[in-house]
C-alpha cells in the first residue's frame, strides 16, 4: 500500500483529521502526520500516534533525537501528502511558498501530489486573497476537495465546512490510482 503524509493545521475540523488518519490505516496505508501547534489547541498528538503507531511531527519535536529533518524525510517517502484541515493560513503559505513552521516547510519539501481539505468561516473562504491562493495552488496542480456547506464553528451556514472523512478517503484513493 501507499505512505500518506497527512497535515493538521489549527481548526476546530481537527478531529475529523483522526477519523480520516484511521481510515487510511485502516485501509492499509502507512500514515506520518504533521501537525501545527494550533492544530494541537484541538486534538493532540497522542491521538494520531494512537491510531499510525507511528511519531507525530510538530514543531516541539523538530529536530529531537538529532534528527532535525525527520519530517523531510517522512516527505521524501510520501506516495501522497493530504492537508485536513487546512486553514486559509496554510493556504496561503503554501501559495506563497512560506516555511515558518513544520507543516508548510514539509509542504515545500513534498514532491508527492497534494490533496487540500480547507476548512474555514464562509466569509474567509470567500475572500478574494483566499480564491487567489486556491487558483495559484490548483495552478501547481494541487487538488483541493469542498470545502462542504454546512453548519460552522461560528453558529453560521455556509461553505467552509471541512468534507467529511469518506470523502476526503475517496478523493485520496482516486488520487492514489492516478485519477
Amino acid at each position: 500500500m501507499s505512505r500518506i503524509l497527512v497535515g493538521v493545521s489549527g481548526s476546530i475540523a481537527a478531529w475529523k483529521a483522526c477519523d480520516l488518519v484511521s481510515k487510511l490505516v485502516q485501509s492499509g496505508h502507512t500514515v506520518d502526520v504533521v501537525m501545527t501547534r494550533e492544530a494541537q489547541w484541538f486534538v493532540r498528538p497522542l491521538a494520531f500516534s494512537a491510531v499510525t503507531h507511528r511519531r507525530v511531527f510538530t514543531d516541539e519535536t523538530w529536530g529531537s533525537d538529532g534528527a532535525p529533518a525527520d519530517h523531510l524525510i517522512a516527505t521524501s517517502e510520501a506516495d501522497l501528502m493530504i492537508v485536513a484541515p487546512c486553514t486559509a493560513n496554510m493556504i496561503g503559505k503554501f501559495a506563497h511558498g512560506l516555511a515558518d513552521e513544520i507543516l508548510s516547510t514539509s509542504y515545500l519539501g513534498c514532491q508527492a501530489p497534494v490533496l487540500l481539505a480547507p476548512a474555514m468561516n464562509w466569509r474567509m473562504w470567500a475572500h478574494p486573497r483566499v480564491k487567489a491562493n486556491v487558483k495559484v495552488l490548483r495552478g501547481e496542480g494541487v487538488q483541493i476537495v469542498g470545502p462542504e456547506d454546512g453548519w460552522l464553528a461560528e453558529h453560521e451556514e455556509g461553505p467552509g465546512r471541512m468534507t467529511e472523512a469518506a470523502g476526503i478517503l475517496e478523493a485520496a484513493l482516486r488520487m492514489l490510482e492516478g485519477g
